[in-house]
């Protein structure tokens, strides 16, 4: 399956096993998703269950939240991450705080999925990868899946979850991962084996990384699109580094975490996001404080550059392989 398939096949699956389950959004009913995600749910279970909503972000997310509360299980779609600004106090000041602000009366058991990051040439209003802004949530899981099998994993997980989840979706991922160097999918898709995903019911625990790629030399702490680019710079400088997935950055799976970095003693983190305050400063300052003993070399960031979006030097301002293969041989370099 594609990302795409997987995350449909989820849906599906959901929508399937629990008549409280409901999807909606911009363009998310009769015409499936602006990325087909959604193609064919309304179709199979009626307009009741799966419908378009007008374009107000903070109105779909409001409704959201109260569907929730009254003991549905909402499957909202924001249509780009980038459109979500009108609809984040709903998101922090409701669905975060509804269960500690009524001591556990009410809950909000609803999941905000949200095409995220660039590779598209969709420039600044299409290609923002805001994930920082929702782990900085005391009341929310984000989830970043970076291959079909753990998107669809993790949004059952998330659909089942008793409290909200952002589930923020790679673009450059949805038909395929890219090789890392260029704006093109890997050969033989089918078979590659991040690919192949479980039939019928599936889940992935929220809060557990995946170690992507063991090695020995250096750690590299990645999520998402970024997952695959650490890989293709590991192999581009020839060092035996272990890829962490981390999958849910909030709750963190800080023992798979500070285990590796243990283990190798060097650490790098990689995300697509700006520099500045991204969820990679907290990677950073977790792993220093954790394992300060064990590391041989300051911990290093590859991440996107402290400037608005620049649609015409997207792949530049992405964290690439070159990128990824420099900070690792520099960090091995450091006594």
């Amino acid at each position: 399956m594609t990302m795409i398939e997987a995350i449909r096949d989820a849906l599906d699956i959901a929508m399937g096993r629990d008549s409280r389950v409901i999807v909606f959004g911009e363009d998310v009913g009769y015409f499936g998703g602006v990325f087909r995600c959604t193609a064919g749910l309304q179709r199979k279970y009626g307009p009741t269950r799966c419908f378009d909503t007008p374009i107000s972000e903070l109105g779909i997310v409001g409704a959201g939240i109260g569907m929730a509360a009254y003991g549905l299980r909402p499957v909202v779609e924001i249509q780009f991450a980038d459109y979500m600004y009108p609809a984040y106090d709903q998101i922090v000041s409701e669905a975060a705080r509804l269960r500690y602000r009524s001591a556990g009366e009410f809950t909000c058991p609803m999941v905000v999925r949200m095409p995220s990051g660039g590779g598209i040439f969709g420039a600044q209003t299409h290609s923002q990868s805001p994930e920082a802004l929702f782990t900085h949530v005391t009341g929310l899981k984000t989830v970043v899946p970076s291959s079909p099998r753990a998107a669809k994993g993790l949004l059952m997980a998330a659909i089942e979850d008793p409290d909200p989840v952002i589930f923020l979706e790679p673009k450059r991922l949805y038909n395929g991962p890219f090789d890392g160097y260029h704006d093109r999918p890997v050969t033989a898709w089918k078979n590659h084996p991040l690919g192949e995903v479980p039939e019928g019911h599936f889940t992935l625990p929220l809060g557990r990384a995946e170690i992507a790629r063991p090695g020995r030399s250096v750690t590299v702490l990645a999520y998402g699109t970024m997952v695959h680019v650490a890989q293709s710079g590991a192999d581009a400088a020839g060092i035996d580094a272990e890829v962490i997935d981390l999958q849910t950055l909030l709750p963190l799976d800080l023992e798979t975490v500070t285990a590796s970095v243990r283990k190798t003693g060097r650490c790098l983190v990689l995300h697509e996001a700006t520099l500045t305050s991204g969820f990679g400063a907290e990677l950073a300052a977790l792993v220093q404080a954790e394992c300060f003993y064990h590391l041989e070399a300051p911990v290093a960031r590859v991440a996107g550059w402290d400037t608005p979006y620049p649609h015409v030097h997207e792949w530049q301002y992405f964290p690439g392989p070159a990128r990824v293969a420099e900070a690792l041989r520099a960090l091995l370099e450091e006594v």
